[in-house]
This record gives C-alpha cells, structure tokens and sequence, in this order.
C-alpha cells in the first residue's frame, strides 16, 4: 500500500504474495489490521535554520518521491510506525543474550535465542528472525499459534530473498548445516513485531 502523491490522501493498494495465497485458499480477505511505515523518509532532512522560517523546516522531506505500492511488504516495511504508551520517546530495546553464535558445521545440537524486550513487548505478536544466508543452517521458530510478519525474509540492500530465511515466534533455535564444504560468515536479524526496532547479531558457521 502506498499513497500516490504527497498533495492527496489516495492511497493505492496491492495484495502481497500472501494475500494472495489467501485470497486463492478461501476467496476472500478479511483484513483485520495493517502496518504503516516511513521507509522513504530521511529526518535528517528536516532543517530548523532555514532561512525562509518555520514554514519551509520540513520542505526537503515533502518534496522526497514517496513509494509505489510492492507486493513483497518486507521491500517497504523495514521502519514500521508503532503505538507506544504516552511518554515513551524511544523505541524498546530487544535483547538475545547472545553477542554472536559461533558453532561448527558439524555440531549436532541446536542453539536457542530467546529474544526479550524492555519494556516489556512483543509477547503477543512475537519477532520475526531473518538468517541473511539459508545455507548456514536453519531457523525454526515456536510461540505463536499463526505465523505473522514478513512473508519475503529481506530488506532492500540486505541479501537477495532468494538465500535467506525468515521465521516468526517467541522463542527460537538455530540449526547449522551439516553438509557445509565451506566457512560461512553470515548475520541474524530479530525484528520486534509490536515494538519495531530490532537486533543484528553475526553467525559464523565454521568447517573444520
């Protein structure tokens, strides 16, 4: 969904890859809640000393082209709007209580992240993990009863969505590739889906 024009309110919509999965599965959509974001948007744009007054502080900001529509909602959903309670001026921070999972390819077990935020978020919608390169290893989430938030594991000028993998949840676990010839060095991103921000931590899936 994105507006046409900076002067109009029209808004111009198209269904994701997986509202048309649904769409096709059960012949209609019921869309219950949406996600608005300001991918477009550079704050720092925003100029309290230009010289023709108060008026023209934002003028480089509504002058940015603003996004068509994509069907890929993980493209455009990098920086999602949020409600916060009154008096909150930054976004709750996410812990994993990991800095880095270093394993060897061959290492048969499995390693849990358990993301947490504070203040306390994300307990009903969870997080959504995206492992920037599959052939690492695998993902597996669990927590949720139905599965929420990016349908396409990546973000312009992370990796291709092709080769990487995305899983929603409360709690997870990384598997590593046991088939690896090679060392790969890759990251992992835990996205909070009710509070926004998110935590990048690096992997690195050794062969010895």
């Amino acid at each position: 969904m994105a507006y046409l024009d900076n002067n109009t309110i029209t808004v111009n919509a198209t269904l994701t890859k997986k509202g048309r999965e649904i769409l096709a599965k059960k012949g209609e959509l019921k869309i219950s809640s949406f996600s608005l974001s300001d991918d477009e948007i550079d704050y720092r744009l925003y100029d309290p000393t230009h010289p023709q007054g108060s008026a023209f502080y934002d003028v480089a900001i509504r002058n940015t082209p603003v996004f068509e529509p994509f069907t890929d909602e993980s493209q455009v959903l990098k920086y999602k709007l949020v409600t916060l309670a009154p008096g909150v001026t930054a976004i709750p921070v996410i812990e994993v209580g990991l800095d880095s999972i270093s394993v060897a390819s061959s290492y048969r077990g499995e390693t849990v992240i358990s993301p947490s935020t504070t203040p306390a978020f994300n307990t009903t919608l969870g997080y959504t993990i995206i492992l920037a390169n599959r052939e690492a290893g695998t993902i597996l989430g669990e927590g949720l009863e139905e599965s929420v938030g990016a349908t396409i594991p990546s973000f312009i000028g992370d990796v291709s969505s092709q080769s990487s993998q995305v899983a929603t949840g409360t709690r997870f676990t990384f598997v590593p590739n046991n088939s690896l010839s090679n060392t790969i060095v890759t990251n992992i991103t835990i996205i909070g889906n009710e509070s926004g921000g998110s935590k990048t931590i690096p992997v690195t899936v050794k062969v010895t």
